[in-house]
């Protein structure tokens, strides 16, 4: 089975190489003298302050774990080579939504570096998968749990 691959901008990148650094630095040490001190408490089937050690120590390493695995799958977008003339994955673009009389900003970005209340959603969404490939004037119809909303795309940026 291949891997999934991750795209993303090399900010997305760096971001995540930061978390993991700092997970591996900081928060794993931390956890470490929480157990320390839990285990001081003596016995260890009543410390709750063990298990609640214990069970962030799972926590932090599951992240390691699942953030190394996306770091050795990631494929960072050469912003240098995005188009605009279309919207791809990187594109900053301006919208009309039609359907409501607003305009809108979005940055489309992979799905682990999607964060919609910052304006960046993710290729996967529905919006951002209904964008990708269309140009400056278009309007595109997405699907959307509250039903089909009208774009009109007004810019496209890097």
């Amino acid at each position: 089975m291949a891997q999934k691959q991750y795209k993303m901008t090399a900010e997305g990148k760096a971001s995540l190489e930061k978390e993991l650094e700092e997970l591996k630095t900081v928060k794993r040490q931390e956890v470490k003298e929480k157990i320390k001190v839990a285990r001081s408490f003596g016995d260890l089937s009543e410390n709750s302050e063990y298990d609640e050690a214990k069970n962030e120590q799972a926590i932090v390493e599951s992240r390691i774990a699942t953030l190394e695995a996306m770091l050795k799958n990631v494929v960072v977008i050469d912003e240098s080579s995005i188009s605009n003339e279309t919207i791809s994955i990187g594109s900053k673009v301006s919208l009309l939504n039609v359907t409501k009389s607003i305009e809108v900003n979005y940055h489309i970005v992979g799905s682990t570096e999607a964060d919609p209340f910052n304006g960046a959603i993710s290729d996967e969404s529905p919006v951002g998968r209904s964008l990708l490939g269309h140009g400056i004037g278009d309007e595109v119809d997405v699907e959307t749990p509250a039903g089909i909303t009208v774009y009109r795309v007004l810019g496209i940026d890097r």
